[in-house]
C-alpha cells in the first residue's frame, strides 16, 4: 500500500512536468510526444526542471529573482541527495537524474546560466560561449543521457552533436526573441552586434554559425535509437523550419516582432519527418 501511494505521489508530480511542458512550449511538445512512454515522461521532467528555473529569471520581475533561484538551486540538490521533494517539478526532476546518472556538473552550468540572465549584460565570445552551454547544451546532454539509457559508449559518441544541436536551438531562440530580450530584459547575446544598426552582414554571420550546428546535429541525429529518433528529428525540423523563416526576415524586422511556425505548418512537419524516418531516410 505504501509503495502504490509513492507511486501515486510520482505520477502526480510528472503531470504536473506534462501540464508545464504543454502549455509553455507547443514546439517541445510536438516532438516530445513522440518518444515512447519511459523517454517521454523523462524528457517532460527535464523541461519542467529547466522552464522553472528560466522563467524565475525572466518573468518574476516584482520579486527578488535572485533569492527565489538560490532557494530553488538549493531545493534542487537537496531532492537529488535525498530522493524526495514536495516541489512536483522537483521531485519529477529528481528521479529522472537518479535513475539515468544525469552528471552534476550539467545541473550545475545550467544553473550558473540561470545565475547570469540575472544581471542584463552584452555578452563577448567567452561569456556567451559557457551562457549557450549552461542554458542549452546541457540540456541536450541530460536529454541523451535518457535516450543512452546506461550506453556510456555511446553518449560519448554523439555528445557534441547533442551539444550543437542544443546551441542551435538556443542561437534561433535569441534570433526569434531579439526585440524582447533587448528592449524589455536588456539583453544582447551576439557578440560584436549592435541591435540599433543589425547589419545584413552581421545576420548572414550568425546565420552561417547556426547551419554548422545543425549540419553536425543531424549526423548525430542520425546514430540515435528508434525509442528517441523521430522525437528528436521532429524538433530539429521544426528549429530548421523557423531558421529558414528568420532568414527570410530583413534585421531590423526581428526587433519588432516575434515570428512562428503555424500548427498546419508543424503538422505537416510531423508528417514528414515520420515518414523519412519509416522508411529509412534518417
Amino acid at each position: 500500500m505504501m509503495t502504490e501511494r509513492i507511486e501515486l505521489y510520482n505520477n502526480v508530480c510528472l503531470e504536473c512536468s506534462k501540464i508545464t511542458t504543454k502549455r509553455y512550449s507547443t514546439s517541445f511538445s510536438l516532438g516530445t510526444r513522440l518518444f515512447d512512454k519511459p523517454t517521454r515522461d523523462a524528457i517532460y521532467a527535464i523541461y519542467g526542471f529547466v522552464r522553472f528555473a528560466d522563467e524565475i529569471v525572466d518573468s518574476f520581475h516584482p520579486y527578488n529573482k535572485a533569492e527565489l533561484l538560490n532557494r530553488f538551486k538549493a531545493d534542487t540538490y537537496k531532492a537529488i541527495e535525498e530522493g524526495i521533494s514536495l516541489n512536483p517539478i522537483l521531485q519529477s526532476f529528481q528521479l529522472v537524474v537518479n535513475k539515468y546518472n544525469i552528471d552534476q556538473h550539467l545541473i550545475d552550468a545550467f544553473l550558473q546560466s540561470m545565475e547570469m540572465d540575472l544581471s542584463p549584460d552584452t555578452y563577448d565570445r567567452d561569456k556567451i560561449s559557457k551562457y549557450i552551454y549552461g542554458s542549452a547544451e546541457v540540456v541536450g546532454l541530460m536529454c541523451l543521457k535518457v535516450f543512452c539509457r546506461g550506453n556510456q559508449q555511446k553518449y560519448e559518441k554523439l555528445y557534441q552533436p547533442a551539444q550543437r544541436l542544443g546551441a542551435a536551438f538556443q542561437k534561433i531562440n535569441f534570433l526569434r526573441d531579439m526585440g524582447e530580450d533587448f528592449n524589455d530584459l536588456g539583453r544582447v547575446y551576439f557578440p560584436n552586434v549592435d541591435f540599433n544598426n543589425f547589419t545584413p552582414e552581421k545576420k548572414l554571420e550568425i546565420e552561417t554559425d547556426i547551419q554548422s550546428d545543425f549540419d553536425a546535429a543531424l549526423e548525430g541525429i542520425k546514430e540515435l535509437e528508434s525509442n528517441s529518433k523521430l522525437g528528436v528529428y521532429v524538433a530539429y525540423r521544426y528549429y530548421l523550419s523557423l531558421f529558414h523563416k528568420i532568414k527570410r526576415i530583413p534585421p531590423h524586422k526581428l526587433l519588432g516582432k516575434r515570428y512562428r511556425i503555424s500548427n498546419t505548418k508543424k503538422a505537416l512537419l510531423m508528417a514528414s519527418s515520420w515518414a523519412g524516418v519509416k522508411i529509412g531516410l534518417i
